[in-house]
């Protein structure tokens, strides 16, 4: 990893967003060469260590995101009013899980967050990095297509292929983390994601994958968000309660 830390310092990159260990780890070497750092959290509790750790914005994640979760199942909606609350007003909080159109984008500033942090959608455009395969698989997904599991092992949100119904099976029906971690192997998500295979590599993404139905350019879906987010906050500014 220091190795990935000097390259964005050589590079001079802007903001480096932090996840999945201490935020202290990286925050103090990156600050002190001008880069930004945000840190992404799942609870009240690691967004106070966030701010101890002088981060400058804090990333609250619902468990509707894919890829690696926590095992606390708490959802955007609970999670960002909470973390608002406890969090020093002058650091700036993202919302992230679930959010992939400008309708859930003005509900999260509406709960207190000041930006989004968007995954799945722009996993599923032109630009993605991901196999086409599974770009195509993502826009077929239905609403409970997708599911946590591997909790003894690595929490994973992913697409309930092959792959992903038996992790579910093995884990629901108490498999230990070696067990686990015997069945994943190594490169599954690479496998997956990257290399196309659908029945037998892990497909993490987000819950939210189910209402992602076509492939646009990352352009598209920023104009869509935008567009969409004015349309709705017109939308309730008419209202009267």
């Amino acid at each position: 990893m220091s190795r990935h830390i000097e390259f964005l310092i050589e590079e001079k990159v802007s903001i480096v967003f932090t996840s999945a260990g201490s935020p202290k780890l990286w925050t103090q070497k990156l600050q002190s060469h001008g880069i930004k750092v945000a840190h992404v959290v799942p609870n009240c509790k690691l967004a106070l260590k966030c701010e101890a750790a002088g981060v400058d914005a804090v990333v609250a994640e619902g468990f509707e995101a894919g890829g690696h979760n926590e095992r606390e199942e708490i959802t955007t909606m609970m999670l960002i009013p909470q973390v608002r609350k406890v969090l020093a007003p002058e650091i700036p909080l993202i919302a992230a899980g679930g959010i992939a159109s400008g309708e859930p984008m003005l509900a999260a500033m509406a709960l207190g967050a000041e930006s989004v942090q968007v995954g799945t959608r722009f996993a599923v455009t032109q630009e993605s990095s991901a196999a086409e395969e599974f770009k195509k698989r993502c826009t077929a997904a239905g609403e409970a297509e997708t599911w946590l599991t591997l909790k003894q092992y690595r929490p994973t949100r992913l697409l309930l292929n092959d792959y992903g119904k038996e992790a579910r099976r093995l884990s629901e029906s108490g498999a230990t983390k070696e067990q686990l971690k015997a069945f994943c192997g190594e490169g599954r998500t690479k496998r997956g994601i990257f290399d196309g295979d659908l029945a037998n590599g892990e497909l993490e993404i987000g819950q939210i994958v189910s209402t992602c139905k076509d492939i646009p350019t990352a352009a598209e879906v920023v104009e869509r968000m935008v567009k969409e987010f004015r349309a709705r906050n017109e939308q309730l500014a008419k209202m009267k309660l």
